[in-house]
């Protein structure tokens, strides 16, 4: 029976730990974001590509216990989903980071209202995988605060992007709209993975409770 023990191996795989620990990475990433459009000119003390990197590592772990282990608390392919979003969601607030240092972009009223929406969802997304495990209602009660958030942040979106387009006349104007309207759809994108998120979330309380 020693071959069965170690193939189920509850007892080394924390799943949900693993995703509370990318939860807290989505909150970091999101604050090295504020910090960046706080003071633009100088380097975050999160460093965003360093948050990026140990998320990815958490995410790697994950997916490597669970293609190791035949008993999980969760469906296997739930916990997939969930980490899956909770990694897609940091590498677009990475990249949205990264842009804006490369393409030498000037914080906005509209960013900073984008990086707030995003805070709050991160937080809530990480409030979801704390509770998952013993009050699913109240994870629930977090996803859907998600959902909420992710309506939001569309609405910015697009308010954002049809005043890019209704200022622009020159050609400078016109590379510096198509500048910030990839990094705000970076950011509509993260909040697309909120919601793949919020789902998944919702149909695991449907499963276990």
């Amino acid at each position: 029976m020693q071959w069965f023990r170690n193939m189920v191996r509850p007892e080394k795989n924390d799943f949900l730990k693993l995703l509370i620990e990318q939860g807290n990475h989505a909150i970091l990433i999101v604050e090295a974001l504020e910090e960046y459009l706080r003071e633009p000119g100088k380097p975050t003390k999160k460093n965003a590509k360093q948050v990026e990197r140990d998320a990815d590592e958490i995410q790697r772990i994950l997916v490597y216990e669970l293609n190791d282990t035949f008993v999980t608390p969760l469906d296997r392919e739930d916990i997939h989903a969930l980490s899956r979003a909770l990694d897609n969601f940091i590498d677009y607030v990475y990249t949205t980071v990264e842009e804006l240092q490369i393409f030498q972009l000037a914080p906005t009223p509209a960013l900073l209202g984008f990086s707030e929406l995003l805070k709050d969802m991160a937080s809530s997304m990480q409030l979801a995988v704390e509770r998952l495990q013993d009050h699913g209602g109240v994870a629930v009660q977090h996803a859907t605060n998600v959902k909420k958030l992710e309506n939001q942040i569309e609405d910015l979106y697009r308010k954002t992007v049809a005043e890019l387009f209704s200022n622009t006349e020159t050609v400078p104007e016109l590379i510096e709209m198509l500048k910030m309207r990839e990094v705000v759809r970076h950011i509509s994108n993260a909040a697309d993975q909120g919601v793949i998120f919020a789902d998944t979330v919702m149909d695991i309380n449907i499963k276990v409770y």
